[in-house]
């Protein structure tokens, strides 16, 4: 599903029907934002890849199983750009965070303000901060998983595509899983260059055919790229251990 919305000329802002993206992401898990980045936004953070001094770390997919790639974690403090959108969007996403909680009996609440989440995340050990950029070339895919990290977890993220499908590469495209006691099935969601797709990371709340709540479990990962190269930012809102 795709939200509308007027971009601004500070994308950052992520000016968008709220209403209709917390529909999306009741109905589905995941909703697109349009145009959350320019396509200058978007060359300057994919060519940070080459440099070191951005990054804490970098990790080869294929010696972990987590399929062919592979990707790096900003290193504190992030791109003013990285640090504006993950403190723009976690006020919106707070609030639905916290009703999927009480809808599945999870007894946790997340605060307002995203500094005071990741101080308890902080607190509990989980230091590291958690925004990475993705790299794929021919025949790489990244294997269904859950950025799940520490105690701390926040249930929703955000993938955004800085490569231009079609020109720049060619395949690799967004996948979503959901399995739930009525069956599994997937989803292959489109994105263009600056697109980003906000997703559940573990889980979301469903209405079930008796009308309760049933719990359905959510994976994401990408389709193995033909030709090209694909670069992607991933914006979690907890850190890790």
């Amino acid at each position: 599903m795709k939200a509308t919305g007027m971009r601004t000329d500070k994308p950052d802002s992520v000016p968008y029907d709220w209403a209709e993206i917390e529909r999306s992401l009741d109905a589905h898990g995941n909703v697109v934002l349009p145009r959350v980045l320019r396509p200058e936004q978007c060359a300057h953070l994919a060519a940070l890849y080459a440099r070191d001094d951005c990054f804490r770390s970098r990790i080869v997919m294929a010696r972990h199983n987590f399929g062919r790639g592979e990707y790096k974690y900003f290193a504190y403090p992030l791109p003013p750009l990285l640090h504006r959108l993950r403190h723009a969007l976690y006020p919106h996403l707070a609030p639905i965070a916290n009703r999927w909680n009480r809808q599945l009996g999870i007894d946790v609440q997340y605060p307002d303000e995203l500094d005071v989440f990741l101080d308890h995340c902080h607190r509990a050990g989980q230091t590291r901060p958690t925004p990475l950029i993705l790299q794929y070339g021919p025949g790489d895919y990244n294997c269904l998983h859950q950025d799940l990290y520490g105690e701390h977890v926040f249930p929703l993220q955000v993938a955004m595509l800085l490569s231009r499908p079609g020109a720049d590469f060619e395949g690799g495209e967004f996948v979503m899983t959901e399995s739930a006691s009525n069956g599994q099935h997937a989803e292959v969601i489109p994105l263009e260059q600056g697109d980003a797709v906000l997703f559940a990371v573990n889980q979301r709340p469903a209405t079930s055919k008796r009308g309760g709540t049933r719990k359905v479990a959510m994976r994401h990962g990408v389709s193995v790229l033909r030709s090209g190269m694909r670069h992607t930012v991933g914006l979690i809102f907890h850190d890790s251990r």
